[in-house]
């Protein structure tokens, strides 16, 4: 029996708004979801390094080697609220209100850059004060002043690369290109800038904390 279904050819992106397989998720959320799951493996790797080199002799006491986590906790602090921000933005976005959108996704890029300036006063004080650098550390073990920053600058790549990404972001708002409520491209830059926090509380319990 010959089939009464017609083939259809499609010329370029094929989108699948009503799909029940797809549900909401576009080609490009679900490539975003992919990367950040082997980027989480990445960060997952270095973490259980840390825990096994930790058990090692001499391990130092985190909160004495690097002079306390209130400045940490800061930067923790600081991650959040700029989560909280991207969020904000993205319902703006939503609501197609322009201004609220633009303020709030500002909002996020600085949060990112005080971080990483705090983090670049953190390593400064470190290396000059703690007498740690990448391969040494003047009051014990060397694998800790490689593990912490090894883990932390990684992480600091992945801060830097999200502020740059959400510049981009910020430009394209500014130039009007979500202002009908085409949140899609705000939604998977605040994927990334999410998991960039996620890691961060992770790092921040692996290596401050415990």
């Amino acid at each position: 029996m010959a089939s009464n279904h017609k083939v259809e050819a499609h010329d370029g992106v094929i989108s699948y708004p009503e799909d029940p397989q797809f549900g909401k998720a576009s080609p490009n959320k679900i490539g975003m979801w992919l990367f950040l799951g082997t980027d989480g493996m990445s960060f997952s790797g270095l973490l259980i390094a840390y825990g096994v080199l930790r058990t090692t002799k001499d391990w130092p006491n985190p909160v004495e080697a690097l002079g306390g986590v209130e400045l940490s906790a800061l930067m923790t602090f600081i991650l959040i609220c700029s989560s909280v921000s991207m969020v904000l933005s993205i319902d703006a976005c939503k609501q197609r209100n322009r201004k609220a959108m633009l303020n709030w996704l500002l909002a996020t890029i600085i949060g990112g850059a005080i971080f990483l300036g705090i983090q670049a006063y953190e390593y400064t004080h470190l290396m000059t004060d703690m007498g740690m650098t990448f391969s040494t550390y003047a009051h014990g073990n060397n694998l800790f002043s490689s593990t912490f920053f090894s883990i932390t600058g990684f992480h600091g790549l992945h801060v830097l690369s999200g502020v740059i990404y959400l510049c981009y972001m910020y430009k394209l708002a500014l130039e009007g290109r979500f202002d009908k409520g085409d949140y899609g491209m705000l939604e998977i830059a605040g994927l990334f800038w999410h998991f960039v926090d996620l890691v961060w509380i992770l790092v921040f319990t692996f290596i401050y904390l415990i």
